[in-house]
């Protein structure tokens, strides 16, 4: 099979970004189906989404940027780098939109990762794993995975997506463990010194520094590790039986505040216990930013009103208010959230518990509303990383200053 090739119409002078960047969408629609089944080799290999971007780069230049232009980007502000990542959104949100190759790719990134297949025989020996970021224990059937990204109030980075994407994996993957609990650590943090904190969302200093990367930050935590949680493990073996999917029920425990990234990830969870004197927050239209896909969990949980005084009005929901039910299962003083933690865990330690949430979440959010809504993000969110509104904000709020003032 011939597969079109993608090429800029100089004749017509089309060479500014945007009129570029409509050549490439236009060419996408209609072509995207030949261009993902040679990547993928008619969609019998599945690649991760860096490896499908960097393979796309090399055969397709001019359509995806390749390895080299993204390296030469790589140190720069995100205030000084030419938007080399829209065209990545350009890409994704093709392939995302058209059905089969959509579904591939999230099929794709439902596979376990290399590193936690590495990890998975010490991890299920010893019970225990320290992957840098994030740390895990299982003790009595319960994967404790406790985050501790304790300069920044845990908030998410390249590495935590990483290493949570590895903890998740192991999760899913040691027979030795039933039930998922995720909390974040004690902090260092001279405001927050010892105290436990869930989530600060993402790095904003890191983002104006121009590390948070499109593809394995933006896109990878929500195709990836979140999806994990939400859908289960693919296992890649037509033989498995009764389903190809490893699934376990999960539990956050939230201590002083969810922001943000943390925020989302509650929505996945099965079961969420709050600390009386904690809060819920999702400031996207103060950052700049698509908050993943709390746009359609959040409005699924607490209804369109909240969902708006959330998500465009900057609203905390702490949790003892009455609109903190459609987000906490629990709310419970803080000196009672390791029993409480430890008795959602034993309750949920049950087969059918896991039959029953692949059925909610199949009523809930079934694949093909997952796949148009990324389809549509995966643009959207690229263009918001560059959106000068942003890159002002992060550049007058979040400049790492020097360590004696951290």
């Amino acid at each position: 099979m011939t597969v079109p090739v993608f090429t800029l119409d100089t004749a017509r002078s089309v060479d500014t970004a945007p009129e570029a960047r409509l050549s490439r969408q236009r060419f996408l629609r209609e072509h995207v189906a030949e261009v993902y089944g040679a990547l993928t080799e008619e969609r019998t290999v599945h690649l991760r989404l860096d490896e499908l971007l960097r393979r796309a780069g090399e055969r397709h230049p001019g359509l995806v940027p390749g390895e080299a232009q993204l390296a030469a980007e790589h140190g720069l502000r995100q205030a000084d780098k030419e938007g080399l990542e829209i065209d990545q959104g350009i890409f994704l949100q093709a392939v995302l939109a058209h059905p089969e190759c959509g579904r591939h790719l999230i099929d794709a990134m439902l596979r376990p990762t290399e590193r936690a297949l590495a990890l998975l025989p010490e991890f299920s020996r010893t019970g225990s794993a320290d992957l840098g970021v994030v740390r895990i224990e299982r003790r009595d059937g319960t994967a404790h995975v406790t985050v501790h990204n304790d300069h920044c109030l845990n908030a998410e980075t390249n590495a935590h997506v990483e290493d949570m994407e590895t903890a998740v994996d192991l999760v899913l993957l040691d027979p030795a463990t039933e039930v998922g609990v995720l909390r974040g650590g004690e902090m260092t943090h001279r405001r927050y010194l010892g105290r436990r904190v869930f989530s600060a969302g993402i790095n904003l200093t890191e983002l104006h520094e121009g590390t948070i990367s499109y593809a394995d930050f933006l896109m990878r935590r929500e195709i990836g590790y979140i999806s994990k949680i939400y859908r289960g493990l693919l296992v890649d073996d037509d033989r498995a039986w009764p389903q190809r999917t490893l699934e376990k029920p999960w539990v956050a425990a939230v201590d002083t505040f969810a922001i943000g990234g943390g925020a989302q990830l509650l929505m996945v969870f099965d079961h969420v216990i709050a600390a009386a004197d904690s809060y819920f927050s999702l400031p996207a239209a103060q950052e700049g930013i698509v908050p993943g896909l709390g746009n359609l969990r959040l409005t699924r949980l607490a209804g369109g009103r909240v969902s708006r005084q959330v998500i465009l009005g900057g609203r905390k929901i702490w949790a003892r208010e009455p609109d903190a039910a459609a987000l906490f299962d629990e709310v419970v003083e803080p000196r009672a959230m390791d029993a409480a933690v430890a008795a959602a865990a034993a309750r949920l330690a049950s087969p059918a518990v896991v039959a029953n949430r692949h059925m909610l979440h199949h009523a809930e959010e079934p694949v093909e509303t997952f796949r148009h809504y990324l389809a549509e993000f995966a643009l959207q969110q690229a263009l918001r990383l560059y959106g000068l509104d942003v890159i002002a904000k992060v550049g007058a709020s979040w400049t790492r200053r020097p360590a004696k003032d951290a």
